[in-house]
């Protein structure tokens, strides 16, 4: 497993106990803490968790409203939480994160759904990301790190 993929995985931990129990933004950093302890006691990803997890939180309204677009058949309550959770981090690093290439973060994030979700969460997070990143092609919108 990847440094990355790892971090995403105690990131997407991180992201399902923040929004199971509520979505308390001062637990943030215990929860991150403890998932960390849990996952990889020992493993220094320079910050990366922490990037993604605030960054998911910070713009949960926004990557919301985008899977709800993508997704108009579910609304975003009735996704399940890993398949709501690992979207958001996806549409995260796929729209608002700079550094992350799109290939990457549509993996990434098929690959979370498919070891956590149920049997068609990748399919489902395939779907959703991969006409996201269609419509940013089209538009124009491909970030300058896809252009390379």
């Amino acid at each position: 497993m990847s440094n990355r993929h790892l971090s995403r995985t105690i990131a997407l931990q991180a992201l399902y106990q923040w929004d199971f129990l509520g979505q308390h933004d001062d637990k943030l950093p215990e929860m991150i803490a403890f998932n960390r302890s849990e996952f990889a006691p020992k493993f220094d990803d320079e910050g990366f968790v922490e990037e993604i997890v605030h960054g998911v939180v910070k713009h949960r309204a926004k990557l919301d409203e985008i899977i709800q677009r993508f997704a108009p058949d579910w609304p975003i309550e009735s996704i399940t939480l890993v398949d709501r959770n690992v979207l958001r981090l996806g549409v995260y690093e796929l729209k608002i994160a700079d550094k992350i290439p799109a290939k990457v973060a549509i993996n990434e994030a098929i690959e979370l759904a498919k070891g956590f979700g149920g049997q068609a969460s990748g399919r489902f997070v395939n779907g959703v990301l991969g006409a996201m990143y269609k419509e940013m092609v089209v538009k124009g919108e491909v970030k300058d790190v896809d252009k390379k």
